[in-house]
């Protein structure tokens, strides 16, 4: 999987990276189990800190994402995605009510943000990268 991170945007580095992981999941090009580069191996490939690396390697521990070993390294959880229970859920809608918000003042109607959704969902399926 090719990871690519835009150095100019607003979104921290490290969110990036993990975001990046998780739609990598999403898209079947990486799949439980697999293995991720170690924090040094990361850095070095995309020319970033390792300490960016391993923050965005920590959130993704924290949220079951990924396992980190000291011997087999860095893995995808191998019994996959956590589900998406309540809290998830909740987490869900407090990110989307303000994306939702400013798009309704912007002007966008229900059908056209819709529309988005589905066709970012589609990209993310077919294991695109359209951003």
């Amino acid at each position: 999987m090719m990871i690519m991170l835009d150095l100019q945007s607003e979104t921290p580095i490290y969110m990036q990276l993990k975001n990046k992981i998780i739609e990598g999941i999403a898209s079947k090009q990486l799949n439980p189990g697999d293995p991720l580069p170690s924090v040094r191996n990361l850095a070095q490939d995309l020319g970033i800190n390792m300490h960016t690396v391993n923050k965005a390697y920590q959130l993704l521990k924290q949220d079951g994402i990924i396992h980190i070993h000291r011997q087999k390294g860095v893995v995808i959880n191998p019994d996959g995605m956590p589900e998406a229970d309540d809290s998830y859920v909740t987490l869900l809608k407090e990110q989307l009510r303000p994306l939702l918000s400013e798009s309704i003042c912007r002007g966008m109607g229900e059908e056209e943000i819709l529309s988005y959704c589905k066709g970012i969902m589609e990209e993310i399926k077919k294991g695109g990268d359209k951003t």
